[in-house]
């Protein structure tokens, strides 16, 4: 089924269009995830059985599969192959939320999830992720702590289309979110575009996060892309900062 595929879409590494062959090899490849023929964690096939299935050479495989594991969707392992990235892997927590102590090392947060509803998109949220304005939506509120300390208020909008059960209970698996996305509803998290800024707590985030009405809290917010990139939530994360702070690293 696989070589079928992947021999029905050959047609396109021809096309007069101009696209490097390699980056062609890595919509094929990007194809099958998305069509779930290699689910996150699994196993994809060596370079030198893809070169064959696509008709090209070793080295344009390893090329468009170098590409895909810079930009987390496949995983090398030494000595074992190449993998599809998983939310599953710790190693992937941190690279979505870039908060870290002042002092000590890096931990793993707990989510503790407060309320989850059904409404309505109103504009900007349709517009955000890209649905109709009325289109039924989902809407998280939940807290990250990290030990005895909560530091981040997060409001979530997700399209219900692509979460139609999800409720408290299900919150409260104990799965990170994004890994419950992926392996409960087949949603996997690609990329995230962030916007931060300085803003006041209002009453709700004050109370929430334990620190003084009107005291300086970040405001970070984000919109998910899944395959395709589409946007797949909207998120609103108010972030305590009094021991912790944004952390990203450039170059």
């Amino acid at each position: 089924m696989l070589k079928w595929r992947a021999m029905s879409r050959s047609l396109s590494l021809h096309s007069p269009t101009f696209s490097p062959l390699y980056r062609q090899i890595k919509e094929l490849i990007l194809h099958q995830l998305e069509s779930g023929v290699w689910g996150p964690g699994d196993p994809i096939p060596s370079e030198s059985e893809l070169a064959v299935r696509f008709g090209v050479s070793q080295g344009t495989v390893r090329k468009a599969i170098d590409e895909m594991a810079a930009e987390n969707l496949l995983v090398r392992q030494q000595g074992k192959g190449t993998f599809v990235a998983t939310h599953k892997d710790p190693g992937s927590f941190f690279r979505f939320l870039r908060l870290v102590p002042n002092e000590g090392d890096v931990q793993v947060s707990q989510s503790v999830p407060l309320e989850c509803w059904r409404a309505k998109a109103g504009a900007d949220v349709a517009r955000t992720l890209a649905i109709e304005t009325g289109a039924p939506i989902t809407i998280v509120r939940r807290l990250l702590k990290w030990g005895d300390e909560t530091v981040v208020f997060d409001e979530i909008y997700l399209p219900s289309e692509l979460f139609p059960d999800l409720s408290l209970d299900v919150l409260r698996s104990g799965e990170s979110l994004y890994s419950l996305f992926e392996s409960r509803y087949g949603v996997r998290m690609i990329r995230a575009d962030e916007r931060l800024r300085a803003v006041s707590a209002d009453r709700v985030s004050a109370e929430l996060l334990q620190v003084p009405e009107g005291s300086p809290l970040l405001l970070v917010e984000r919109v998910t892309f899944t395959y395709g990139n589409k946007p797949v939530e909207w998120r609103r994360g108010f972030y305590s900062t009094r021991n912790y702070h944004y952390h990203n690293e450039l170059g």
